[in-house]
């Protein structure tokens, strides 16, 4: 859950569609050493990263969980359960979205021959979208499809976030993942959000 002081400030200058720091300008004075603050830790490749670390965070999240993937088949193949508790969340009064690789886009295709997977990552896209099916008829859990070049993908749950950056050439699970953490006036996790929340405009609703 977001510490108390925390999330609402960030929440409020998202709602006027301002930078926090137009409205608290003390907090351009932490910025520089915030931001370096905010990686939690590094991981090498995916699969470095805790299985007891997913679980916390996805158990833990109440507010958001945004995810920006191409198929992000593992997580759900991992966690069986996983559409359940999104579905939970949201009833909760949470906010999921979520974001797939289209699985008939030009994107997803080239992604494929790129990994040397081909047409496997579009058969993982489609797999994942299956496996949220039990949750899509509950208010507050959206997915849309996106053809988007996917530089990362984005794990956020409430104010951590993971970042698992595509690397030409390779399976986004042999590349590296990074644990950041919000801290007011800091940029970094601010600064993946915004690419998601591009993305998420981006996307076509199912």
């Amino acid at each position: 859950m977001a510490v108390a002081g925390v999330l609402p400030r960030w929440k409020a200058a998202s709602f006027l569609g301002v930078d926090e720091v137009y409205i608290w300008p003390a907090v351009q004075k932490q910025a520089e050493s915030a931001s370096t603050s905010e990686l939690i830790t590094y991981y090498p490749h995916r699969g470095a990263v805790p299985a007891t670390l997913w679980s916390s965070l996805i158990e833990k999240a109440r507010d958001h969980v945004d995810i920006l993937v191409y198929a992000g088949l593992f997580l759900f193949d991992s966690h069986p359960d996983l559409p359940d508790q999104l579905a939970e969340k949201a009833k909760a009064g949470g906010q999921v979205r979520i974001l797939l690789g289209d699985p008939d886009s030009e994107m997803v295709r080239q992604r494929g021959e790129e990994e040397g997977i081909g047409g496997d990552l579009a058969a993982r896209a489609r797999i994942t979208r299956r496996y949220l099916e039990p949750a899509l008829t509950t208010p507050g859990v959206d997915v849309r499809l996106h053809d988007t070049i996917l530089y990362n993908s984005i794990y956020r749950f409430d104010d951590d976030v993971l970042v698992n950056p595509h690397v030409l050439g390779a399976p986004a699970g042999q590349n590296p993942v990074l644990h950041f953490r919000y801290i007011p006036g800091a940029r970094t996790f601010r600064h993946y959000m915004r690419s998601f929340d591009y993305a998420w405009e981006r996307g076509r609703s199912e």
